[in-house]
């Protein structure tokens, strides 16, 4: 009882600890504009943010926006990284792969994917394929490039354990290359993730009928700015879960590591 009246202790400390900065931003938030330091037509306080919130979560329109982001968000990104993980194991274990690509990912990996929405608008129209399509462009270069690197900074020790035992290069990739890239390939598809809805939502400010972009475009324009900055806090809300989501998916993943202070 005593070990557990410990860890209840130590989790609440922690999490207060870890809520501290977000609660002292949100009563900056509210007091700031009441207090005249800001203006409150630009920056209205927390709470008409949160009735705002609220309203547009009881009439539906926030439902509605939010899944169509989501939809294409996660299918965008869902295509980048069934794309990019394959490919990018390909061009970090197989030299030839690597110097055919190599100079053709170096021009695209500098060209910002927002620089290019005009021309996936002008090539796929505005419709859904053109968003979900600049989404997969926008994800495929943290995973790909992260699993590239994965690939050539596996410990050499392994490779040459791995060797001396005769395995086969299948079962090579499947007990040693995979496992010890897990790690960093999830870096890339974590950074992905947020670049997924990062992209999407100005995707969504030009041409979209629904979406979080669209929402916080519209209210921007009819001067509703509660309602511009609860889309704005949404897709915030939304981009932590994502990440969470990934974290313990990543965790699951690489359980059989050691942690470095054990």
């Amino acid at each position: 009882m005593r070990w557990a009246g410990r860890r209840l202790a130590y989790g609440l400390v922690r999490a207060g600890t870890r809520s501290a900065a977000v609660v002292a931003l949100l009563l900056l938030w509210e007091t700031a504009p009441r207090l005249g330091l800001v203006d409150r037509t630009f920056l209205p306080p927390f709470s008409e943010v949160a009735q705002a919130w609220w309203q547009l979560a009881a009439d539906g329109q926030l439902a509605d926006n939010a899944r169509a982001s989501l939809t294409r968000s996660l299918s965008g990104f869902g295509i980048a990284v069934a794309l990019a993980v394959p490919l990018g194991l390909l061009i970090g274990w197989y030299r030839p792969v690597a110097d055919l690509l190599g100079p053709l990912l170096e021009v695209f990996r500098n060209t910002a994917a927002l620089a290019l929405l005009p021309v996936f608008v002008l090539l796929l129209g505005i419709g859904e394929t053109s968003k979900i399509s600049i989404v997969v462009y926008a994800c495929t270069w943290p995973v790909l490039l992260s699993t590239i690197s994965a690939v050539r900074t596996v410990d050499a020790t392994l490779l040459r354990l791995a060797r001396s035992l005769d395995l086969p290069a299948l079962r090579l990739f499947q007990k040693v290359i995979l496992p010890a890239s897990v790690p960093a390939v999830f870096t890339g598809i974590r950074l992905a993730g947020a670049v997924s809805i990062l992209v999407l939502v100005a995707a969504e400010m030009i041409g979209a009928k629904a979406g979080l972009g669209y929402l916080i475009n519209a209210s921007q324009y009819n001067f509703a700015i509660p309602q511009m900055y609860a889309g704005i806090i949404t897709i915030s809300a939304i981009g932590v879960a994502f990440n969470q989501l990934l974290v313990a998916l990543e965790r699951r993943l690489s359980s059989w590591r050691v942690p470095a202070n054990g």
